[in-house]
């Protein structure tokens, strides 16, 4: 059974006068808080909120001792945390009115939404609101601490290890992506501490509706996971807890989960008021165990004076008082703040090195990534790759991390277990920590898992965080369909993909530019997704022979958004207006080259090789030159990225067509089957591009 912890006289002397003091007066802050906002309701309610009501002594226990270079993900319910690390109520009420000042998002995020990238504080990367999202960046966190102390480049805090923690409410235990991160966090014994808070309610659901057990029963599934349950109303116990808990993980650099019973003295949000589903019975029982009562008994129990503590809760008061007046009369975000910290800046603006050597053989495409990496890993110790079967072992199923392993290390290439929501999310942690993490997906139809930490976490970090955290990452994911694949290792998913703002996709159809891009995704600040086709890894396919290239220089790089010229129609063809251009990337490149062999010197074809961003300016520019355009992919057409592509030149370009542009992809089909005949009738190729190509140039 979990460790049941009492409090003891001998482990009450560890508390010092001034740090009881300290947390009586912020406990009256946040009761303050909470009495303030119910106080003015229709002026507070205006952004959803919660405040920590009832979870206090937890909070602060936790709060008061951490250091600066400790990391701490706290939840939606979590202002006594904030105040606990030294956040003013002004600060957290900008917030709350959503001011531009706000310092932790600048008016974007709710109340207790925080993220903090300050000296003298915990670092808080960006917090969503999804609940239990936040674990598993926070184990990436966790694993990123355990990497850089294994290659001996992590800062030197001596005995002082930072200690990561991950704040989460009981309820969102039962989410898959919690038992991901519970997982990794005991298989790798990572630095971190699961803080549960547990008032057996999700919002109107009682704890007996939802779960079978609690999270102690649940978290002795994992081993090496050690448990401490705890009253989480009783301060000194709760500070006491916590000490010898954070003393070991500092030391012993494992993980924990504490779990913290406590009661719900306010409402679920300021729009799910308490009344709307509490009964008065259970109002009244949560209310027997308020933590702020107690701790002021237990205050006058140490010999601490009655009106010391009445003066410093009136002292409380009146500052959250004069801070909310304060906060109210704060500048509110202004129209073109929308804008900003979609993206951080990138360094590479522009194409450098040697494309084409003369002193390298022709490489596969396959091999170019290989190299790409392994240059990276030489350069760099905060690279590391890792996903499914990515290990020395095997080196991946396409053998696209072939030697990596043996090369490197399992510290720096690791097989992850079957998770690809830890695998993408934990790349917010792994950035957090300072590192540039590498990862796979192994097939792009085992992204779907991932899609929720990439779009929630991994996408809004930057912009949610006001530029303070933005997430550097490089996700390969191999796609297309190729050799009878069938429904479950064939399909595109980048229209996907490029209907998540705050993410960079690529999609190189060559050696190549695979590793120039690659290149310039890693040292991008930004969250890239590689989407490389595995029918062009060997180019095995006919008419694919020159996605095998020769291979660029360590330093060759490509900026994102500058789309290449494939081949260029003969001016005489464009003056008349008997010329076309195909717009495409991916398998579609090879495509387009063998249909254009049917209309000689009259087809310009553009490889976008990046998808977002993509390059208008030569698509539009070379569209109204042309006066004609088709736009190839492999996905299916409906609603694509290819589509939307399409639409964008219509509108841009109108004035210069000579036809209307056409597009060209896959059936409209749920999967693609796994026969051979059926997956060919389904997915574009040579013929087909053809007879479309045929019918725009005879418009």
């Amino acid at each position: 059974m979990p460790a049941t912890v009492s409090r003891t006289a001998q482990e009450e002397e560890r508390l010092s006068r001034d740090i009881l003091l300290r947390a009586w007066e912020l406990m009256c802050t946040a009761k303050a808080m909470t009495d303030l906002y119910e106080e003015h309701f229709k002026f507070t309610s205006k952004y959803v909120h919660a405040t920590s009501r009832g979870h206090e002594a937890i909070q602060l226990a936790l709060g008061l001792q951490l250091k600066p270079q400790d990391f701490v993900s706290p939840y939606y319910r979590d202002d006594s945390i904030l105040l606990g690390i030294g956040m003013r109520p002004y600060e957290l009420m900008l917030q709350l009115m959503a001011k531009r000042d706000d310092p932790f998002s600048g008016g974007r995020s709710y109340y207790c939404h925080p993220s903090l990238r300050r000296s003298d504080m915990p670092k808080i990367p960006h917090q969503s609101s999804a609940t239990g999202m936040q674990a598993i960046p926070t184990t990436g966190v966790a694993l990123g601490v355990q990497y850089k102390e294994v290659m001996g480049i992590a800062e030197d805090h001596g005995a002082e290890k930072p200690v990561v923690v991950c704040s989460i409410g009981d309820a969102a235990i039962t989410e898959g992506e919690v038992s991901e991160a519970l997982h990794m966090a005991a298989l790798k014994q990572l630095p971190i501490i699961f803080l549960v808070q547990d008032n057996e309610w999700d919002i109107s659901a009682t704890a007996d509706e939802i779960r079978a057990n609690d999270a102690t029963h649940y978290a002795r599934g994992f081993k090496g996971l050690d448990v401490r349950t705890i009253d989480g109303t009783d301060f000194p116990l709760c500070w006491n807890t916590l000490h010898e808990v954070i003393a070991t993980v500092r030391k012993e650099r494992r993980p924990f989960l504490v779990h913290a019973k406590v009661p719900l003295l306010n409402h679920h949000t300021s729009g799910v008021r308490m009344d709307f589903y509490r009964s008065a019975e259970s109002l009244a029982e949560h209310r027997k165990r308020d933590p702020q009562p107690r701790f002021f008994q237990q205050l006058l129990d140490f010999g601490i004076q009655h009106q010391g503590l009445k003066e410093l809760e009136k002292k409380a008061i009146a500052l959250v008082k004069a801070d909310f007046e304060e906060a109210r009369q704060a500048e509110d975000p202004r129209p073109e703040d929308l804008f900003t910290h979609t993206f951080a800046a990138t360094p590479v603006t522009e194409e450098k090195g040697e494309r084409a050597p003369k002193d390298k053989e022709p490489t596969l495409m396959v091999d170019c990534a290989l190299f790409a990496i392994r240059e990276l890993m030489q350069e760099d110790p905060r690279c590391l790759l890792y996903g499914q079967d990515v290990g020395a072992r095997l080196g991946g199923v396409f053998r696209e991390a072939a030697t990596l392993g043996r090369d490197f290390g399992e510290h720096r290439v690791f097989n992850t277990p079957i998770q690809e929501a830890f695998i993408i999310g934990s790349t917010v942690g792994m950035s957090a920590a300072g590192l540039k993490p590498i990862v796979e997906v192994q097939f792009a139809d085992y992204i779907w898992p991932g899609l929720n930490q990439l779009f929630t976490e991994v996408a809004r970090s930057c912009y949610l965080s006001n530029g303070k955290w933005p997430v550097s990452s490089v996700i390969r994911v191999p796609t297309g369909a190729y050799g009878s694949g069938g429904p479950y290792h064939s399909s595109s998913v980048e229209s996907v993909l490029c209907n998540i703002k705050g993410i960079k996709v690529a999609y190189p159809s060559n050696g190549a530019d695979l590793k120039g891009l690659m290149k310039a995704a890693y040292h991008d600040p930004n969250p890239v997704v590689m989407l490389e086709h595995k029918g062009l890894y060997w180019s095995k396919i006919p008419g694919t022979e020159e996605a095998r290239c020769t291979e660029p220089s360590a330093d060759y790089i490509i900026p994102f958004g500058k789309a290449r010229t494939v081949q260029e129609a003969d001016a005489a063809h464009i003056e008349k207006g008997g010329a076309a251009v195909i717009v495409t990337y991916g398998m579609g490149v090879y495509w387009a080259k063998a249909a254009a062999k049917q209309f000689p010197g009259r087809v310009t074809i553009i490889d976008l090789r990046t998808l977002v961003p993509w390059d208008e300016e030569a698509v539009m520019d070379a569209v109204r030159r042309h006066g004609r355009c088709l736009v190839v992919t492999e996905e299916s057409i409906t609603n694509s990225f290819a589509q939307a592509v399409a639409g964008r030149v219509s509108d841009q370009c109108f004035e210069h067509l000579d036809a209307p542009v056409r597009f060209i992809g896959a059936a409209d089909m749920p999967a693609i089957p796994l026969n051979s005949t059926l997956e060919a009738e389904m997915i574009p190729n040579a013929e087909k591009v053809g007879k479309e190509l045929g019918e725009l140039l005879g418009y």
